[in-house]
């Protein structure tokens, strides 16, 4: 995890955004390693919920696909081919559910009529 943030926070399209939101990589990367570990491992280091703390993000499908893109990467190099399609599997599942989370923020918002 601590090599693949290395590479959100460098990325031209994804490290923008992440450098508006954390200040302080640590304590995200330890509740990203607590995260994935309960993903990949069923280990239940998480308690969380990651979706409401997406769903405003100003982000497309275009940011998603990137985001998949540096995982692959990321996942072929350190995991053996069979671990590397597990965790791949449940990352594409969690950047369609966080894309879908952040496209029904984005209506809601756009539905809501204007006070002025």
């Amino acid at each position: 995890m601590h090599g693949f943030y290395g590479k959100i926070r460098v990325d031209p399209v994804l490290g923008p955004i992440f450098a508006e939101r954390i200040t302080d990589w640590e304590p995200h990367l330890e509740k990203m390693v607590d995260f994935w570990s309960s993903v990949a491992l069923m280990t239940g280091r998480y308690h969380g919920a990651p979706v409401p703390k997406h769903a405003g993000l100003p982000v497309t499908w275009t940011h998603f696909e990137r985001w998949l893109d540096l995982f692959w990467e990321t996942a072929g190099a350190v995991c053996t081919n069979e671990g590397a399609a597990h965790i791949i599997e449940r990352a594409e599942r969690i950047a369609r559910s966080l894309h879908m989370a952040s496209q029904d923020a984005q209506l809601r918002t756009e539905a809501v009529p204007s006070l002025r």
